[in-house]
């Protein structure tokens, strides 16, 4: 991609964020890193030097989002954002039979509404504008490989990204109107805070439901999976790629597990619930 290396990054405090403006910022690029505290905005300027501008950025506020783009329009100077990595999300587990409705509606408000805030107040500078001269920008989307596929008791999170798949595939059509590229990265587990937030959950809300025992087992495994996956400068490196590469590729998976993803992809449906559901005791014996 020619012009100049700028970016801007959602959840940029923590985890794959962080990673990736840190790795962008020591290839050279300037980063817009979108952040929601005042004090991760100083941790960022100390951590990441000059670099890295933290830009408060509230993905479930449209005024925020607004304000976001035109002090990085304002910082540019005339010139154009390279990319866009709306990276920021939460993960949100339970049963759907016990979910209290509004977990999901913050699930998809954050994971999916607000890259949509975010897109639409970045496109623009990115090149998705009448009149728009100079070269276009590209955006990444952080996906997961949950959007390919719903483990039971983690619908909202599942939800939030096969919703993110369609968001991207849909985005990219339309945005061919103007020259600007989107592409998906699909991380397995990654090795950041987003599994150690797992561990704040209450499963105290469904111990008085039949899956209370499942939920104890899935929580035990995704703190399990989530440490012992791969370190998030993994996927910063993706995200340079995704941004940099002439044809990079639509979807990106990254995952410490490359076997079982491809094997539940190919098995019989009915046969991959089974496996499933029996791991998690989500059987009629179990009753």
């Amino acid at each position: 991609m020619s012009g100049p290396n700028s970016v801007v990054i959602t959840g940029a405090s923590t985890g794959i964020g962080y990673a990736a403006a840190e790795h962008l910022a020591g290839k050279g690029w300037r980063v817009f890193a979108g952040v929601r505290k005042e004090a991760d905005a100083r941790r960022l300027s100390e951590t990441l030097g000059e670099a890295v501008t933290p830009v408060m950025i509230d993905v479930t506020d449209m005024e925020s989002c607004r304000a976001a783009s035109e002090t990085v329009r304002a910082a540019l100077g005339g010139a154009p954002l390279s990319g866009l990595v709306n990276n920021a999300g939460v993960a949100v587990a339970g049963p759907l039979l016990h979910l209290p409705v509004e977990e999901m509606t913050r699930q998809l408000d954050i994971n999916v509404t607000g890259q949509l805030r975010v897109t639409q107040v970045f496109a623009p500078l990115l090149g998705a504008v009448r009149g728009h001269s100079g070269p276009k920008g590209r955006i990444v989307n952080i996906s997961s490989v949950a959007g390919f596929s719903a483990a039971p008791l983690m619908a909202p999170y599942a939800c939030s990204k096969h919703a993110m798949e369609a968001f991207t595939q849909s985005l990219r059509r339309e945005l061919m109107l103007y020259g600007v590229d989107v592409v998906a990265i699909n991380p397995g587990p990654i090795r950041t805070p987003i599994w150690d937030k797992a561990e704040q959950m209450d499963p105290a809300q469904y111990e008085h439901t039949d899956y209370a025992p499942a939920v104890a087992r899935i929580l035990s495994y995704m703190l399990k999976r989530g440490r012992d996956g791969l370190a998030p400068q993994v996927v910063a490196e993706a995200i340079f790629h995704a941004l940099t590469d002439a044809k990079p590729k639509l979807n990106t998976v990254l995952t410490p597990d490359p076997f079982t993803q491809w094997l539940l992809g190919v098995l019989p449906g009915r046969m991959t619930d089974r496996m499933i559901c029996g791991r998690l005791g989500l059987t009629p014996d179990k009753l």
